[in-house]
């Protein structure tokens, strides 16, 4: 009796994968579900630091879980349509509620659905939140995000998800970003993706719907000041610093943001080239209406033509997050932040050298920065050497260090592959329009300016104690003079 009533307790198991495509979902099942539960187990959390465990839990567990779901009715549909073809019609379906076996079969069919339903919402709820996470973004394509996720790592945004400037609030979005990576996972699989990654990304959401969510420009404005810090290539590392008031501008003041993205000022503009580096054409609007076209020195006649690129935070501030240095501004960063010695005899000069150097790998170029700088110190500085060889060393990790932030040979990254576009120093920047050479179409005496002024006074330029700094307390007051 009780062999029975066990053997019957599993009639609905035998049914539904009473053929092979059935059998095969059931296993599948099965299957993913204790995989899904054991690692679980070992290793549980939706936002695991591990991508490889999260893509196993939240993408390769579900899909199994789906498709065998899938298999069971595909499969008793497939052999219904057999027997039918075989002239062994099915009876026709009747349920008598007073028969016992029907009633365990419903009452299987009842709880395993509704088991199925939870699994099936939490598995779609966790592999989205999973397919969002940090994690997923910077380290499930190793190779092609490393750059991007390094950089990401050492910026401002660094406790930001990467979805929250990406993709932003809205469903519509958040399907055009899904839709964008499948394609991006299909060329990371077929090895057909760009290197370097291309920059500027076409259709990235305007900023107005991202960064504006935090940066209002109507309110983050005002006077700022900018403290640029340098160190000469001479023995002593001669460090100076140039000071600027910046003129950011806010509600009540027109400054940069006022004149760029203020209230009623609409700022268009067309490139040449796909790194919007090259100005052919801009039409600015001003609050009150004013409509003035203005034409690069390579315009071609009629221009502007067509709808252009209407100006946003992006086409200035085009890497705020994903920011990589040129080799001379990593140096000074260490170097300011303590993290590389200034007392070390021509530290700069030399680091400066060993970062340019070609290197076929990140890895070799790991290796053999500190090992070189160590070389150089035996070699030239034998007696700094012998007292100094723990911060030498301590120095060549830093110096290594910046080399692997910016430089990724496999992804075809070297120094100065990504501009960033603020300022003018390190690539051409605000000088895209302001350069005196985008004239007015309609009056040939008005064009852009390159007023230093308008953006920014300079109070200080390369001093070695600026004496702004210490008036305000941002520095140690010089020695008194007798």
């Amino acid at each position: 009796m009780e062999n029975r009533t066990w053997r019957e307790w599993l009639v609905p198991l035998l049914v539904l994968s009473s053929n092979w495509l059935s059998a095969i979902g059931v296993v599948l099942v099965t299957a993913s579900g204790i995989f899904w539960l054991v690692l679980m187990a070992s290793n549980a959390s939706p936002h695991s630091s591990n991508p490889y465990v999260g893509i196993l839990l939240w993408v390769i567990a579900p899909a199994v879980f789906f498709a065998g779901l899938a298999l069971i009715p595909a499969g008793i549909a497939m052999q219904r349509r057999k027997d039918a073809r075989n002239g062994q019609a099915p009876p026709p379906m009747s349920f008598d509620f007073t028969d016992p076996r029907v009633r365990k079969f419903l009452g299987f069919l009842a709880v395993t659905t509704f088991f199925n339903i939870i699994i099936a919402t939490y598995f779609g709820f966790s592999s989205v939140a999973y397919m969002d996470s940090t994690a997923f973004c910077g380290l499930t394509c190793h190779t092609v995000m490393a750059p991007e996720y390094t950089a990401y790592q050492n910026s401002p945004h660094s406790r930001v998800e990467c979805v929250q400037c990406h993709i932003g609030p809205g469903a519509s979005w958040f399907v055009k970003a899904k839709l964008s990576g499948t394609r991006q996972l299909i060329a990371v699989a077929l090895n057909t993706y760009h290197r370097p990654v291309e920059s500027p990304i076409p259709d990235l959401r305007p900023s107005r719907d991202t960064c504006e969510g935090c940066h209002w420009p109507q309110k983050f404005g005002g006077e700022r000041l900018k403290i640029i810090t340098k160190f000469g290539d001479d023995e002593a590392n001669t460090k100076t610093q140039t000071v600027l008031m910046m003129h950011i501008g806010g509600p009540r003041t027109k400054g940069i943001h006022g004149a760029h993205v203020g209230a009623g000022v609409e700022i268009t503009y067309g490139a040449t080239d796909r790194q919007r580096q090259n100005i052919a054409w801009v039409k600015a609007r001003k609050a009150n209406g004013e409509v003035t076209e203005y034409l690069g020195k390579d315009a071609k006649p009629g221009e502007p033509s067509g709808e252009g690129r209407v100006m946003d935070c992006v086409d200035c501030h085009n890497r705020p997050t994903h920011v990589f240095e040129l080799p001379e501004r990593g140096l000074d960063r260490i170097l300011n932040a303590g993290e590389a010695s200034a007392d070390l005899p021509f530290f700069r000069k030399q680091g400066l050298e060993l970062l340019k150097a070609s290197y076929s790998t990140q890895e070799l170029a790991l290796k053999q920065i500190p090992a070189s700088l160590e070389q150089f110190y035996q070699q030239k500085y034998p007696d700094v050497y012998q007292t100094r060889g723990e911060e030498i060393r301590r120095s060549g990790k830093a110096l290594a260090s910046v080399y692997g932030r910016n430089v990724f040979p496999a992804m075809k990254i070297e120094w100065g592959t990504y501009l960033n576009n603020i300022g003018h120093t390190d690539s051409i920047g605000c000088f895209r329009c302001h350069d005196d050479e985008h004239k007015s179409k309609a009056k040939a005496d008005l064009k852009i300016t390159q007023d230093c002024s308008t953006c920014h006074e300079m109070i200080a330029m390369d001093e070695a104690n600026p004496k702004i700094l210490s008036d305000l307390g941002l520095a140690p007051a010089p020695p008194k003079t007798k």
